[in-house]
């Protein structure tokens, strides 16, 4: 059986593959594995909260409350925060004195699409090896509670969405003599928040912070989220800033754990050269733990060489921003992401959260007395291209010797000037042939021949 939980938590297209009996079951499920005497040792008695947040998506209404069903049943007092993004629910669980944290949200994702991922005690996302245990007991019948033993159930969005955002407000922006502090004033910024759970949070965390905001697509309606909105169409922020003269543009995902920018002429910056501005700006601040930046293998060549020549070395780890944590953790790095904007701050979160990258994109426009487009121009990008290669056996592509040796030969051919990847879909039988190289006719030369090799070798 193929594992329930991905990369990043269950998700499926809702009311089909995620069901309300399935929130139920797994809240029932988590409850059991996250609530044990064994994972809290150091409070062994007393009630347990969990935390619960969604997204904008119609279907988050029936699933947050299942999952909050299935919690409640299983004994734990559970605080519904409503619609906030997903490393608001990260920050709260780290504060709070709840065991868990979950978000009912598919992210970028389509609307008819919906997941639910937990956070254990602290705000971290769990690990593969927690995921399976809760995915173990599913469906289990167990001596559940009863009478005073049974969880209650609370709303309370207002003050939970108030704690997150005096927590963004202060990373840039705290509070002095009573006073807060405004340093962005004078910046114009456009934020694109998708129609998703930022609609609320950006918008104000960037105003009081001092900016000029322009708000676009924050008007949800439970059908519109991410509808071409949002980091994964940018097309109308990219008019957006142009047509209101703006300094700079911030576009959120569903879920707003992502952020990418537009900057004033209406170019798109991508995660890799975001991430690249921050590290910079950590390490003249003294704050890039071992002058490191924590990347994945999708991270384009160009950011890697503009870092090394500034003296930042890069670490890899696989797609997914659970592994880049997972990395920062285990190696204490501060900063982390993925090129499609997810950057993992230590210094204030412990998840990708796209309001604080934005908050923190916009004071180091401010600190540093240049425009985003000169700092993005620093970080400038190898030409890429990316082919799916469909109807393959994925996993050969790291065996087969006919792959393996064209791989060696295009390496050759690119030596340091470019690179080569091949990497199975985690949920499909494909292979994404992905290559960078000085130029975009060699790029796409590059992945040509590679593809057709996959697929003539692999082909089921």
């Amino acid at each position: 059986m193929p594992r329930m939980f991905g990369t990043d938590g269950v998700r499926g297209l809702a009311n089909r593959d995620l069901t309300a009996q399935l929130a139920l079951d797994l809240g029932d499920a988590a409850v059991r594995v996250l609530g044990s005497d064994s994972a809290r040792p150091e409070q062994p008695t007393g009630r347990r909260r969990a935390l619960i947040g969604r997204d904008t998506r119609v279907s988050g209404d029936f699933l947050s409350n299942a999952l909050a069903a299935g919690m409640s049943a299983g004994g734990f007092d559970v605080i519904d925060a409503g619609i906030i993004p997903t490393p608001g629910v990260a920050y709260l669980t780290s504060v709070l004195n709840v065991e868990m944290g979950a978000v009912i949200s598919a992210s970028h994702n389509p609307m008819p699409d919906n997941g639910i991922k937990f956070f254990a005690r602290g705000g971290f996302k769990l690990p593969d090896s927690k995921e399976d245990e809760i995915e173990d007991v599913l469906g289990q019948d167990w001596g559940r509670p009863t009478g005073a033993g049974v969880g209650r159930v609370s709303h309370d969005s207002n003050t939970a969405t108030n704690m997150y955002i005096d927590h963004l407000v202060a990373t840039v922006a705290p509070i002095v003599d009573g006073t807060q502090t405004k340093p962005l004033k004078g910046l114009r910024v456009v934020a694109d928040c998708a129609n998703g759970a930022t609609s609320v949070v950006a918008p104000e965390a960037l105003r009081r912070a001092g900016a000029d905001v322009v708000v676009i697509n924050a008007s949800p309606d439970g059908y519109n989220i991410n509808k071409n909105a949002g980091s994964t169409h940018p097309e109308q922020l990219q008019a957006m800033v142009k047509a209101s003269q703006a300094d700079l543009g911030v576009a959120f995902d569903g879920d707003a754990d992502r952020c990418l920018a537009v900057d004033e002429d209406g170019t798109l910056v991508n995660g890799d050269q975001i991430m690249g501005i921050l590290a910079r700006a950590k390490q003249r601040e003294g704050k890039l733990n071992h002058d490191t930046l924590v990347v994945t293998v999708m991270s384009n060549l160009g950011l890697k060489l503009a870092l090394k020549d500034m003296g930042i070395t890069t670490v890899q780890t696989n797609v997914g921003d659970r592994y880049v944590l997972e990395e920062m953790l285990k190696g204490d790095y501060s900063l982390g992401g993925e090129q499609s904007g997810h950057v993992i701050n230590r210094e204030f979160a412990t998840t990708g959260d796209g309001t604080l990258t934005a908050l923190t994109l916009c004071k180091e426009v401010v600190d540093s007395g240049r425009s985003l487009k000169s700092l993005a121009a620093d970080f400038p990008q190898l030409p890429q291209q990316l082919i799916n290669v469909p109807n393959v056996d994925k996993m050969a592509a790291k065996t087969n010797k006919a792959v393996l040796a064209a791989v060696a030969r295009e390496e050759e051919l690119l030596g340091d000037t470019g690179r080569v990847l091949l990497r199975p879909s985690g949920t499909e039988p494909l292979v994404r042939v992905m290559a960078e190289a000085a130029t975009q006719e060699q790029a796409d030369a590059v992945t040509a021949r590679l593809a057709q090799v996959v697929a003539d070798e692999l082909g089921l």
